[in-house]
């Protein structure tokens, strides 16, 4: 008798987690009509196959940007019935926190269909104590002894009564750069607000949401059409050169045929640093939302950077090496009109090394022609250099004119973050974004979100005393 075939190629082996029990399962990744796959079995519900890429040669590039991992300082947890069970960070994850997001409150001044945090102004909600934010700001401190980024979130934190005293609070400690995330409404609708903001800078920058020009979109998304409140925040944001970075959580046949009309627009914006892609994690509060025809991966989501924008090509677009099967970046920088992506420029190895090294623009003939005769005509290459801020988080320094600084940075990333579909233990143990638990836990994101939530850390007990049984 004749052998027969499988009809797809086994790549590698991996454990997930069935997405109806969230019990921890084997798990292949597999590459089949040109596409790959996360196929998984529960012993429970059955077998379950997930799109996870949609171009295989990026896929396998991801395994070549791997570097030895950077550890934090301390370990919040030990390893007892192992990942992703012991968060965290136990002594088995493999990254530190690039970014931390500190949420000081669980109310919200919108009812977003689509919210990881399940965020609302329900009487519930509440603001946290300045206490308790001092203590998740040490917890902070303390596992990275000084913090790369920490994003000030929510709910909406604009909102807090004692949002501008957790500002100074933040800048008082150890921390390079902090962010806030907020939806703009704020913002928008108190101008003198933004001309406070202005004032925490440098190593300052909003994380704004806005994902679509369409009404019909942003009413899907975020319950109302919120253009208007855009326009108006990005205006006073504008006015007062507040770094800010625009955020876009995409969602498959709603906005990711607007991704490169939103980076255009983002050029154009004088505060605007850059554009965050988030495809939607199935997590918190989801309305409408069908995993096996809304969700995007990121490979779909660069396709689209590519091919919309003019700005980046595939060269530029490369996986963030901290954590590279969830996290894709490229960097370019802009003055006078002139838009001249970076990240091609940049030798892979220089990522790769286990210290961040500094790229200096004058090693490289083409990119030194580039920088000196369009943006640095006073200078020459034997100049003295002066280094940016770091640009994201696991990149290296640069070493530029004095004339270039961050406001000419423009940087857009990919962030996806794991859910019970797509969940791969190996990717989750080099997550670096990561959340603050009030207890002074660090908690990796993709973890938080389905397993140590609220009251969701109750059903984890569960699960892990039927996987234990």
């Amino acid at each position: 008798m004749a052998t027969k075939n499988r009809d797809y190629l086994f790549y590698e082996l991996t454990n997930s987690i069935c997405s109806v029990c969230l019990r921890k399962v084997e798990a292949k990744v597999i590459i089949q009509d040109d596409k790959v796959y996360l196929s998984k079995y529960c012993f429970t519900h059955g077998p379950e196959k997930v799109l996870i890429s949609d171009d295989v040669e990026y896929y396998k590039q991801c395994r070549q940007f791997i570097k030895p991992s950077e550890m934090p300082q301390r370990w919040n947890t030990p390893i007892k019935y192992g990942c992703p069970y012991d968060c965290g960070l136990c002594p088995d994850h493999e990254q530190h926190s690039c970014l931390t997001l500190l949420e000081i409150t669980d109310r919200c001044n919108l009812q977003c269909p689509i919210c990881y945090a399940d965020s609302s102004s329900a009487p519930h909600k509440s603001h946290r104590s300045m206490e308790d934010i001092e203590y998740m700001l040490d917890a902070i401190v303390k596992n990275e002894g000084e913090a790369d980024i920490v994003q000030i979130s929510g709910g909406e934190p604009t909102l807090h009564p004692h949002f501008f005293e957790i500002l100074d609070l933040a800048k008082s400690k150890p921390i390079k750069h902090i962010m806030v995330n907020t939806n703009g409404v704020k913002i928008a609708q108190d101008k003198t607000f933004a001309e406070k903001l202005a004032q925490y800078m440098p190593g300052f920058e909003l994380y704004v949401q806005f994902d679509s020009f369409k009404a019909d979109t942003l009413t899907s998304l975020r319950g109302k059409d919120l253009t208007a409140i855009r326009q108006q925040a990005l205006a006073h944001l504008n006015e007062h050169n507040v770094s800010t970075t625009l955020v876009v959580t995409v969602k498959k046949g709603w906005n990711d045929d607007e991704i490169g009309k939103i980076i255009d627009f983002a050029l154009q914006q004088k505060a605007v640093r850059g554009v965050t892609f988030q495809p939607i994690q199935s997590a918190g509060r989801l309305e409408d939302f069908d995993p096996k025809l809304d969700r995007l991966t990121l490979s779909e989501v660069r396709r689209n950077i590519i091919t919309q924008s003019d700005v980046f090509s595939e060269k530029d677009m490369i996986p963030v090496p901290c954590h590279p099967d969830c996290l894709a970046m490229g960097y370019a920088l802009k003055l006078e009109g002139d838009v001249i992506p970076l990240t091609q420029f940049i030798e892979p190895d220089s990522l790769l090394e286990g210290q961040r090294n500094t790229i200096v623009f004058e090693q490289d003939e083409q990119m030194k022609e580039k920088v000196f005769n369009l943006f640095s005509t006073s200078h020459s290459p034997a100049s003295s250099a002066a280094s940016l801020k770091d640009l994201l988080c696991c990149l290296p320094k640069v070493s530029a004119p004095p004339s270039i600084s961050y406001d000419h940075v423009f940087r857009v990333l990919i962030m996806q973050f794991l859910d019970p579909y797509n969940f791969d233990i190996r990717s989750v143990k080099k997550s670096c974004v990561h959340i603050a638990h009030p207890d002074g836990r660090i908690i990796p994101f993709d973890t938080y979100n389905i397993f140590y939530r609220d009251g969701l850390e109750s059903q984890l007990q569960q699960i892990i005393s039927g996987s234990s049984s």
